[in-house]
């Protein structure tokens, strides 16, 4: 089973994205996803963005973790 975890951009620099998951920053590559901006929401998976998401997904999957 593969796990996705929800997080919150705080910066783009060069294809790479910080991202802020409950107080956690880490970097991702944000390569798969166009137009991603600081605020947006993301799934990340596996040290990537994979998706953007929603601010209700996002409480949503905090909710269930």
């Amino acid at each position: 089973m593969c796990v996705g975890l929800s997080a919150k951009v705080v910066s783009i620099n060069n294809g790479m994205a910080m991202v802020d998951s409950k107080g956690s920053k880490r970097e991702v590559s944000s390569a798969l996803i166009e137009d991603l901006e600081p605020g947006d929401y993301v799934m990340v998976h596996a040290g990537a963005a994979i998706a953007k998401i929603t601010d209700n997904e996002e409480d949503e999957a905090m909710g269930l973790l």
